[in-house]
Formats: C-alpha cells, sequence, structure tokens
C-alpha cells in the first residue's frame, strides 16, 4: 500500500497528529469504528510514552496484507525512538509499573492487550522500538498462529503521504516469497509502479524468482518502472532463492556471519536484462534475510544483538531503519525494508491474540 503515515513526536501537540494519522490508516484500510477506536488508544498511548520516557522519536503508520486472508489490510502502528531504553521489558509490561511521575502504568499492558499482534524490542542506551499491528476482526486471521515469518515497514521521503516503495509476501504450498519494489523516483508515479509490482505479484508469488520477475517486467511497462528483488523459501528443500533487478540491497544472515546478494543492473518494467542471475543458498532456523530499498544507506550495520535477531520480523525491519538514520544523517530517498526469517522465529515480548 503507497500510503504512509510518519509523524515526529517531539511535543504533546504531536501525540495528537498521531492519533489522527491512525485513525486517517484506519478509514483508508476500511476498517469498522471498534478497531478504529483501539488504532487510535494504540498510538495515541505509544506516542505518549515516546515524550514520558524517551524524550521523542516518531510514529510510523503502514498499511499491511497477509497471505490466506480476505479481511483486507492491517494497520500497522511503530514507535521508533533513540532514548535511554527499557532495563527491565517484562516489568514494563505490567500493569502499574512506571518509571515516569503521575503515571499509572496502564499504556504498555494496554497496546499488548488492545492490538492483534504487539510487539517490544528495547536495548538501554541504544533505545526502543514497539509495533503493534490492528487487523479488521479480533481473532479474524487465527487465533495463536504460528509467527508470521516476514515483516516491513516503509517510509516517504520528507514526510510525503505516498511511498514510493512497496514490500509483500505469500505462502505457496512449502514456499514463502518475499518481494520488494523501489519505483523509480518518488512521489506517486513511483507509488504507482510499486503498487503495480505488487498486485502483479500476488498472481504470481508460485512461480521462481526469476519468472516473477519477467511477468513483473510486463506489467510494468506501462508505469516508469521500479527496482525490484524477489527472494523464495522452499521450507521442504531448506533452500533459499534470490533474483534482483536494479537498485535492492539484500543481505543474509547464516550463523554469525552477514552476506550480501546481488542484484542485477536494470529497471523492471523499463531496461530488463536478457539473462537474471539466480543465487541459491541453503535456509536453516538461524538464517534471516533482509531487502531493502536504496533509501537505506549504502553501508548500513546489519543487527548482531541475537535478542533483536529472536523477535518478530517487522521488529527487526524496523530497528534496521531506525539504527541507519538519525537526524544528522537524513533519508534522501523513500525508504523500506523487509526482513524474511524461519517461521520458529518469536520472543517473549511479542504477543498476539
Amino acid at each position: 500500500m503507497s500510503r504512509v503515515w510518519e509523524i515526529p513526536v517531539h511535543d504533546s501537540t504531536r501525540v495528537r497528529d498521531a492519533r489522527i494519522a491512525a485513525r486517517e490508516a484506519c478509514g483508508e484500510a476500511g476498517l469498522a469504528a471498534p478497531r478504529t477506536a483501539i488504532a487510535e488508544l494504540v498510538a495515541t498511548e505509544l506516542a505518549t510514552n515516546l515524550l514520558k520516557h524517551a524524550g521523542g522519536g516518531r510514529m510510523v503508520t503502514n498499511l499491511v496484507e497477509r497471505p490466506d486472508d480476505g479481511a483486507g489490510p492491517s494497520v500497522q502502528l511503530f514507535s521508533l525512538d533513540h532514548g535511554p531504553g527499557i532495563a527491565d521489558v517484562d516489568a514494563a509490561l505490567r500493569d502499574g509499573y512506571s518509571t515516569a511521575p503521575g503515571s499509572l502504568g496502564a499504556g504498555l499492558g494496554s497496546c499488548r492487550r488492545s492490538a492483534s499482534a504487539f510487539h517490544l524490542y528495547s536495548l538501554p542506551g541504544r533505545g526502543t522500538v514497539a509495533t503493534a499491528r490492528i487487523d479488521p476482526e479480533p481473532g479474524v486471521r487465527g487465533a495463536r498462529s504460528a509467527q508470521v515469518p516476514a515483516g516491513g515497514i516503509a517510509v516517504a521521503l520528507g514526510l510525503a503521504e505516498q511511498c514510493g516503495d512497496a514490500w509483500a509476501w505469500e505462502r505457496s504450498g512449502t514456499l514463502r516469497t518475499l518481494l520488494l519494489a523501489d519505483g523509480l523516483g518518488h512521489g506517486p508515479k513511483a507509488a504507482h509502479a510499486s503498487t503495480a509490482a505488487v498486485t502483479e505479484f500476488r498472481h504470481t508469488a508460485h512461480l521462481p524468482p526469476a519468472d516473477i520477475l519477467r511477468r513483473l517486467h510486463t506489467a510494468l511497462r506501462p508505469t516508469r518502472g521500479a527496482a525490484v528483488a524477489v527472494a523464495q523459501v522452499d521450507t521442504e528443500r531448506a533452500e533459499l532463492t534470490f533474483a534482483g533487478v536494479g537498485n535492492v540491497g539484500a543481505r543474509m544472515r547464516t550463523g554469525d556471519s552477514w552476506t550480501s546478494l546481488v542484484s542485477h543492473p536494470g529497471i523492471v518494467g523499463a531496461y530488463f536484462p536478457a539473462q537474471i542471475p539466480v543465487r541459491r543458498t541453503p535456509w536453516d532456523r538461524d538464517s534471516l534475510l533482509v531487502l531493502h530499498s536504496d533509501g537505506l544507506p549504502s553501508r548500513w550495520a546489519p543487527p548482531q544483538d541475537p535478542r533483536l535477531l529472536a523477535h518478530d520480523p517487522s521488529v527487526v525491519a524496523a530497528a534496521i531503519l531506525r539504527d541507519a538514520g538519525s537526524p544528522a544523517r537524513p533519508v534522501r530517498d523513500d525508504t523500506s525494508v523487509a526482513v524474511l526469517a524461519p517461521d520458529r522465529r518469536t520472543s517473549a515480548h511479542d504477543s498476539r491474540l
């Protein structure tokens, strides 16, 4: 979904802006009033916590869709900060606990109970990342279902409403397929290209990555084109297959080391290569794949904290985006990060209805 909402939260007036952004996102997603009220509550609590405990930060709201689900998009809220962090996350999630004078200490616990999925990662001295997903209906996606193996975040250049980046994933039998598309340039026309890529991907995710890219090339010809990367895990064969065209970055973690997966020069929909190099590599329960657009600095450092790597992919993606930028190094383009992880990945601080 190309519409994004990003709210810098550095004073109390922006708490209201975060709440309004959540409401607008719910309207865009078609969520009913009770679900919208929950999204507004969670956005208010997370934004308030940014001011009370982190000295400020930013709220990002995206629309996300999950495979095997005809209920429509969900609203995904992100809270990102570089504050002091939370020394005891378990305690912070309990009602009645607070380090802020006059606080009832119900904020994070309320978010955890209310959201369809809630994830929290914090490191003392480095800051906190929280993600909350509000589904169209409570429990519609399957209560206590298996951990979602993919997650991502997208932000637009200059706090614009339209983002030229998009990501999506699909499940087909033993296949888990992840796509990241970066529409050429930025703004509405770039968003049109990346949205067209996601739409075609929904119908082709069962194909091998190189074939998916060829189908996308045809679908994107009426657009300005996009850089696209596709990664596909076959869980039965324990193998990942990767192919990309254009400037989309990819890094894979195996054991304790990270390896870059290189895309081929070109533009899907405009300048397509005659041959697409395909990379195949083993995939195990400790593997992790990160796809990102060129809005992320080329020398970004992949995460090393095993506690972060054990979290939901949405948290990993948000932490990578947060740590790659700062007020001194603002993003220079639309930016997106998508993460693919084994289905078993989970954390004690992740909660799902």
